[in-house]
């Protein structure tokens, strides 16, 4: 109990740490300038859309749950899920990190293992192949030179140098098509793979447990993908709706720095921050100041803009970091309570 107490404790030290050193990257002249700069209308109508994301975002698990027959509350999905993102943010690799703990908060409230696995799991699929097609397109109508009116050769230049980028995105959306084939179309295949795999050790009771708790994951979702695809339809719609709504909010903040983009240099713009957020850097971290920096001098866009913009994308991240962490300590309490509960 002790050791548990104590890595708790030195898991938090390292979090506060991280988040501590996050905000101490932000720009905070200019954030002053920024906030300074916005009415109250333009923060109700930028922090609402800020919200929307996180609520479609929260309805596509939830429906996901739905098809799997695990319902939980739309309020306490979104509470696991920015708490598992507030740890995502303040690890290597923001895209990632807190997938554990979500597992871990579905099984205490009451998901199956296998459940709550495949629960995490579909929806961090749905994401991951949403987010890479978005991005593979915008890359692609950048290389066409959709909307490019400016005839910047060094901009076209540059643009073409994405060339290299294109393939391991084509790779990586090929896989995850594939797979997402296989799932809806050779599920026995993949479980027949499974049972061949874990064969050799079925007399092994720790892991034919193991393997009954993939086979019942298997069932569950053949079962979903066979008598679920309306709501499985519903949160690829959900998905789109929550990129739109993204889109919308990045040409919000050029706005309000000032920037008119037409729709090759917004595109460019958005695909330097994606392709940032790509490598692990925990919350894209100079990272994602090194891209929009780029991109305004990509295009002769003013460097007093770039901060704006940085300055804006920082304090929504630093209030949705704050979200987050309060979520997580709501989680751990309200599941050290039923742990008590438990126990008496």
């Amino acid at each position: 109990m002790q050791r548990a107490k104590l890595f708790t404790l030195l898991l938090w030290l390292v979090a506060l740490s991280l988040g501590a050193w996050t905000l101490a990257q932000l720009p905070l002249a200019e954030i002053s300038n920024s906030i300074s700069s916005l009415s109250t209308m333009q923060w109700i109508f930028w922090l609402g859309l800020n919200g929307m994301i996180i609520l479609v975002l929260g309805l596509r698990w939830q429906l996901l749950n739905i098809a799997l027959g695990a319902p939980i509350g739309l309020l306490r999905l979104l509470a696991i899920r920015q708490a598992g993102q507030a740890v995502s943010f303040i690890t290597p690799g923001p895209q990632f990190g807190g997938e554990p703990l979500q597992v871990y908060w579905l099984y205490k409230y009451g998901l199956p293992l296998p459940k709550a696995l495949l629960s995490l799991g579909l929806d961090r699929f749905f994401e991951l192949w949403i987010n890479f097609s978005v991005l593979l397109l915008a890359v692609l109508l950048l290389l066409t030179g959709i909307g490019d009116n400016s005839g910047d050769n060094n901009t076209t230049s540059t643009i073409g140098d994405w060339q290299t980028a294109l393939v391991p995105l084509l790779i990586f959306l090929g896989l995850m098509f594939s797979l997402a084939w296989m799932l809806i179309k050779q599920p026995q295949w993949i479980n027949n793979r499974l049972e061949r795999i874990a064969a050799r050790w079925q007399h092994n009771h720790r892991l034919n447990n193991i393997n009954q708790h993939w086979q019942s994951l298997g069932d569950d979702l053949r079962i979903a993908l066979r008598t679920q695809k309306t709501r499985f339809l519903l949160a690829i719609l959900l998905s789109l709706l929550g990129w739109a709504v993204l889109l919308g909010e990045l040409y919000l903040i050029l706005r309000f720095v000032g920037i008119e983009a037409d729709l090759h240099s917004f595109l460019i713009i958005l695909v330097a921050m994606r392709m940032a957020l790509l490598l692990p850097m925990p919350g894209g971290v100079g990272t994602i100041e090194a891209s929009v920096l780029w991109s305004f001098h990509a295009l002769n866009l003013p460097a007093s803009a770039a901060l704006g913009l940085i300055a804006l994308m920082r304090v929504r991240d630093a209030i949705v970091l704050i979200i987050g962490l309060a979520c997580l300590r709501a989680s751990n309490s309200t599941n050290a309570q039923t742990k008590v509960i438990r126990e008496s």
